[in-house]
């Protein structure tokens, strides 16, 4: 396998990882959550914990690896002193999406997992800090953009 195509591949998968984060946390946050709404109150939790259940363990993954691939292509293109602000910006956004995403899983998503009877504040927070990590997303989209080079 050439040099380049690997490199191609870590890109590639590292791109999934984002698009799958994002655009699943702005799936289930704008797009998901008030369409419960149309459930009772009891097939409504259902929902949201089984979606949110998957989703989360999706993460668990995901987000390691958007991070690891995104640190190999750093070390790849020179290292942590070379590299632009751009990239800077991006790692320290994803940083901080991370440790969010640490903190909903383990406090609010735990809470309403065990919860005999879920509360919709729970819920409702879990929906903000969501919408909180998409928008550092959309941020740190911008910044790549910025830091991409066009002739």
């Amino acid at each position: 396998m050439s040099h380049s195509i690997l490199w191609s591949l870590v890109l590639a998968l590292h791109l999934i990882c984002i698009v799958v984060w994002i655009g699943g946390g702005a799936y289930a946050a704008i797009i998901l959550r008030p369409s419960l709404n149309l459930l009772d109150t009891t097939q409504r939790n259902s929902v949201h914990l089984q979606t949110l259940n998957r989703f989360f363990k999706m993460l668990t993954h995901v987000v390691p690896t958007a991070l690891i691939t995104g640190w190999l292509m750093i070390i790849h293109e020179g290292g942590f002193t070379a590299a632009p602000w751009t990239t800077n910006v991006m790692q320290g956004l994803g940083l901080i999406m991370a440790l969010l995403f640490v903190r909903v899983m383990m406090g609010p998503y735990q809470k309403v997992r065990r919860a005999i009877r879920p509360q919709p504040a729970t819920f409702d927070s879990i929906r903000k800090q969501v919408l909180v990590i998409v928008a550092l997303g959309v941020l740190t989209i911008l910044a790549a953009s910025m830091g991409h080079p066009f002739a």
